[in-house]
């Protein structure tokens, strides 16, 4: 179909109300593995979701590689989507350590008026967490590195650096899973449980939405679906994977390290 415009009007879609469905079954689920002990429908919803994601993206990657859809003014309306889709992520964190400072600088009497509060055992900061912020720090530069080799067309140094990046993010996941598992404390342990594990929980769920992200690009990068001057889709997850290292740091310095 001829168009005299460069904005690209999607097609009819299952995907969406499909993905709202499997998403709503995998929530409805989970409440059901935390209550009943049964994760059946936990397990359902989360590979009708896997199953719909695949799809999606197989079409939005026709779209943008194969057919020409993407045009520099739908990349440009794409990025200005990224960067408030992450603005808005900074937003949610924000509420997290508001949380954390309102009762960290001023802790109720229900605590002892002290902070952390009585009878709570902290993570010493130079130990699990100090490994995982220069495993994330790390990451950082790899991704970087991707991007650089990208831009001067040298594959082999790109797949390579998005091997090691990937790799870091599953270490950081496989780290902090082990420091859950260990800690002395629960989410049910008073306001220091909830903020820590609650913040700390929600960025370990973002490193696995960004490495997922990032396997998804390694994939595209082999099959050559980059070109120097049209990778926007890596571009998004390495300003994700970059935001994800910026809410680390502050989670470190302030929860870990300032409040002990």
């Amino acid at each position: 179909m001829n168009k005299n415009h460069p904005f690209h009007l999607v097609n009819e879609s299952p995907w969406p109300i499909l993905s709202a469905i499997s998403v709503m079954i995998m929530l409805l689920g989970s409440i059901k593995w935390f209550s009943m002990n049964n994760p059946n429908m936990l397990m359902l919803g989360m590979i009708t979701t896997i199953l719909i994601m695949i799809q999606w993206w197989r079409d939005v990657i026709r779209e943008s590689t194969f057919q020409g859809l993407h045009t520099m003014k739908v990349s440009m309306g794409l990025r200005w989507g990224m960067i408030l889709f992450i603005l808005s992520e900074v937003f949610f964190f924000v509420s997290f350590f508001w949380a954390f400072f309102h009762n960290s600088l001023s802790p109720a009497i229900e605590i002892g008026g002290i902070w952390p509060p009585k009878g709570i055992t902290p993570f010493n900061p130079f130990h699990v967490p100090l490994l995982n912020t220069i495993i994330l720090l790390s990451s950082g530069l790899t991704i970087t590195w991707c991007h650089h080799s990208i831009m001067n067309n040298m594959k082999n140094e790109a797949i390579n650096s998005m091997k090691m990046t990937i790799t870091l993010g599953i270490l950081f996941s496989i780290l902090q899973g082990y420091e859950y598992i260990e800690a002395p404390f629960t989410i049910a342990d008073s306001i220091y449980g909830s903020t820590f594990f609650l913040t700390t929980g929600f960025h370990g769920l973002h490193v696995l939405i960004g490495t997922t992200f990032l396997i998804v690009n390694f994939f595209r990068m082999k099959n050559d679906h980059f070109s120097t001057n049209h990778h926007f889709g890596f571009e998004a997850a390495a300003w994700y994977w970059h935001f994800v290292d910026v809410v680390w740091l502050f989670l470190y310095i302030s929860i870990y390290w300032w409040g002990n």
